[in-house]
């Protein structure tokens, strides 16, 4: 059973994993009206990712009997100033995200919650990956450039990893 600070904790993950994954949205619609397609569809793959995230802490609160709640969500931006802002936003709430998780791991240390620390293991390692995925795109930029006649090869290398990642299971 989650204390009450672990369920309203995990309640607002909830509300940052359903910001990520709109956020996600909105870049990938930018990119796609940029000509951006490789870009677009790997935002779009981490749209669904970041849904399938939120989907597992809201099944989590419940199974545990918390109550989930179904989170208000800002809207995110729609307009990048470059691919490499847009990226170097993307890597910032990447951060942003990591601090929050850990944050959690932290209260369920405090709560003894040991079910709930072994639950956000999933987190602790998927968010190292995210940063590390992100810095190296932000990598590929620099090495490339960002100027008018690089993006088709940004875009090109963004395409070439998104389909190196595998498709996470539904759970």
């Amino acid at each position: 059973m989650l204390t009450e600070k672990m369920e309203a904790a995990l309640n607002a993950q909830i509300v940052m994993e359903a910001y990520a994954s709109n956020l996600y949205l909105s870049m990938g619609a930018w990119c796609e009206q940029k000509g951006l397609e490789g870009c677009a569809k790997f935002m779009y793959r981490q749209s669904e990712e970041e849904r399938s995230h939120m989907l597992k802490i809201f099944n989590y609160i419940n199974e545990t009997d918390g109550h989930a709640l179904v989170p208000g969500i800002k809207e995110p931006l729609h307009k990048w100033e470059s691919v490499r802002t847009m990226f170097e936003s993307v890597y910032e709430h990447e951060k942003n995200v990591t601090k929050s998780i850990n944050d959690l791991v932290r209260i369920s240390y405090a709560e003894n919650d040991h079910a709930t620390l072994n639950f956000l293991q999933y987190y602790v390692e998927e968010q190292r990956e995210e940063e590390a995925l992100m810095r190296s795109i932000l990598d590929k930029i620099t090495l490339i450039g960002d100027g008018p006649q690089s993006l088709y090869f940004i875009d090109m290398e963004v395409e070439k990893i998104n389909n190196l990642i595998p498709e996470e299971e539904n759970e």
